[in-house]
């Protein structure tokens, strides 16, 4: 089943916004094209919007700017960020800011629909599983009161799957899968969307190495190439790493195995 929704394309470039317009409407998407951040801000006031794909530079408002924006007003709304010079000092900084990922131009057609279908698709899920955890809470919550109210010895309800498997746990790392946030040492640490994703798939196959492409199939939902897979997960381990690491430069939690992908080490 193809996965649909509405975009919204931002670039200065008008043949690009025309190309991704034609290309992501053909694959059965819904898009409206700005060529301004500025602009693209004004349609997000008055239209909801299931992802954005926006350029970095451009002129005006820069992509970051937008980004950050858009990331405070509308937290979760999915954000692709693309460039014709990558830098990765600009691509932890997206990611820092909320960024769901990060495309180097010129873009291939069947990249940009493979890309926007698994973020919707995902964007969907993490949506439902919110609100069946909100229903579970709620449920508990009516089941707690009836135990209070109506029994005369009150009975403790016995933990459910669902509470059993909101927390997964590797040594000091504590992820709680529902509210998407890590504790380390029972710190609460804040920790970008994705970059949340790939700490996870890396703590689920933990002490074992992930290779690259591994990595972003289960953090992100795609296939990709070995290089861009290499370049996607080393600038969300960098992130990572800038979070949680004592000395990002001497990393004690996230490893890198040579030629390979990373480990997380935490017990």
């Amino acid at each position: 089943m193809n996965v649909t929704g509405r975009i919204l394309v931002i670039d200065d470039e008008a043949l690009l916004r025309k190309t991704l317009a034609r290309v992501l409407g053909s694959a059965g998407f819904e898009v409206t094209t700005a060529e301004s951040a500025e602009q693209g801000l004004d349609f997000l006031r008055t239209t909801p919007y299931d992802l954005v794909l926006t350029d970095l530079r451009m002129p005006g408002m820069h992509g970051m700017d937008a980004l950050k924006l858009i990331h405070v007003n509308y937290p979760s709304l999915p954000v692709v960020l693309f460039t014709a010079q990558p830098d990765v000092n600009s691509a932890v900084e997206a990611l820092r800011h909320g960024a769901t990922d990060y495309l180097l131009k010129p873009i291939k057609p069947e990249i940009i629909i493979e890309r926007a279908r698994a973020i919707l698709r995902k964007s969907r899920n993490e949506s439902r599983k919110r609100e069946i955890a909100q229903q579970i809470e709620a449920l508990q919550e009516e089941l707690k009161q009836l135990e209070e109210g109506g029994v005369t010895e009150p009975v403790q309800p016995a933990p459910g799957n669902a509470e059993k498997e909101r927390f997964f746990k590797r040594g000091a790392l504590v992820l709680d899968l529902h509210a998407r946030r890590v504790l380390l040492d029972e710190i609460p640490l804040k920790i970008p969307p994705t970059s949340f994703d790939y700490l996870l798939v890396l703590a689920r196959h933990a002490p074992n190495a992930v290779d690259y492409q591994t990595l972003v199939v289960e953090a992100q939902g795609y296939q990709t190439e070995p290089r861009e897979a290499q370049e996607l997960a080393k600038w969300h381990v960098h992130q990572l790493r800038q979070i949680i690491e004592k000395d990002a430069h001497k990393p004690e939690y996230l490893l890198n195995v040579r030629g390979t992908g990373y480990r997380l080490v935490a017990d």
